[in-house]
């Protein structure tokens, strides 16, 4: 087992992380709490936690129960369930029934791929995600519905995906209010309260240069969990230690576009190379265009924001991106509308790009 390091961390931070160990999260783990209780919850939430950055492994990414060795086989017995969403995935179980998975799969998912790079990323950044982990599929007894989207080889009831992706969830038991529906709008992040023991102002606005800096298109409230990390809280209600993350990260790594469409808000190198960060650097305005579904356009990022992403993303050594780009396989991504997938090199050099741009800024 690889053990991920981490320092001035308290035992709440590494539940919260996974870095100590994974946590299979399922539906039955999402609990019900009034208006009233999920404001309190979001007023004292944290939605960072710290890290040892120079040390983590973004190849292999967080380790502990359940986590997979980079492009691991996988193999797993066919389950006939829905999901929401429109990209390909499926039901699984491994180890004779006992550990329950959705599949993301197939070479023209581009969400597979970005989906990799933006929760790895988030993780060591200590912004908290729902980890994808990259993988090679034999599924036993898939139908041919789902087996003829990406037949790699099939044989004896058996079909194998070589690219597809395994999510596992962040440490934590969801929140949620009926009456405010599932997740979190970003623009609920304002109502976080320092004076309660919430998150500073850098934090949150760190997190929303993040978003822009991932290009994180569809980012309507389902996309984003409230958590109880309290794991001896009997009442949700009066969870002690709350955090907000970031669920669904597939929309990523390209520009963000009004209708979501994959293409080009995706996997694209062409298109995230070619978006700034800034729309409007002299007032620090990030430059995220509008979704439909989207709960964050545009946001205005404080010096104390900025200042505290830069830090973090200077700490990232050109092995780590290198490490980070080739975990998502994007190399080998079928290119966009005649655009070339891109080579690790080229996806480093953007990035690389996209962090001098956040650090040379100043908003003041």
């Amino acid at each position: 087992m690889v053990r991920t390091p981490i320092v001035a961390i308290s035992i709440v931070a590494v539940l919260a992380l996974g870095c100590g160990g994974l946590h299979l999260r399922a539906a039955e783990d999402r609990h019900t709490i009034n208006a009233s209780q999920r404001l309190a919850a979001i007023k004292h939430a944290q939605v960072w936690q710290p890290t040892n950055i120079p040390t983590l492994n973004l190849k292999t990414g967080p380790q502990g129960k359940g986590a997979f060795a980079p492009n691991a086989t996988v193999t797993c017995d066919f389950v006939e369930e829905t999901f929401a969403g429109a990209t390909p995935k499926f039901g699984c179980t491994i180890d004779g029934g006992e550990d329950h998975v959705k599949v993301r799969y197939g070479r023209d998912n581009n969400e597979i791929f970005a989906g990799v790079a933006a929760t790895r990323l988030l993780w060591a950044l200590g912004f908290g995600a729902d980890v994808l982990y990259p993988v090679h599929v034999i599924c036993r007894g898939c139908p041919r519905r789902i087996s003829v989207a990406d037949p790699k080889a099939q044989a004896a009831g058996e079909t194998r995906f070589d690219f597809a992706a395994i999510e596992r969830k962040m440490h934590g038991r969801e929140m949620e209010a009926p009456s405010a529906g599932p997740g979190w709008s970003w623009n609920e992040l304002d109502l976080i309260d320092e004076r309660a023991g919430g998150a500073p102002v850098a934090h949150r606005d760190a997190l929303k240069l993040v978003a822009v800096l991932l290009q994180h298109s569809d980012n309507k409230a389902e996309q984003q969990k409230l958590l109880c990390l309290d794991e001896d809280a009997k009442h949700l209600g009066t969870c002690a230690s709350t955090f907000m993350m970031v669920h669904d990260v597939g929309l990523t790594f390209g520009t963000a576009s009004l209708m979501n469409r994959a293409a080009v808000s995706s996997a694209n190198l062409q298109a995230w190379t070619r978006t700034p960060i800034w729309k409007d650097v002299q007032h620090c305005i990030g430059n995220l265009p509008p979704s439909q579904t989207g709960t964050l356009t545009n946001p205005i990022i404080s010096e104390a924001g900025r200042k505290f992403l830069a830090e973090l993303l200077a700490q990232f050594s050109d092995r780590q991106l290198q490490d980070l780009f080739a975990s998502a396989r994007l190399d080998e991504k079928p290119g966009t509308n005649g655009e070339g997938g891109g080579s690790i090199a080229d996806w480093v050099a953007a990035f690389k790009t996209k962090r001098d741009e956040i650090t040379a800024a100043r908003c003041f």
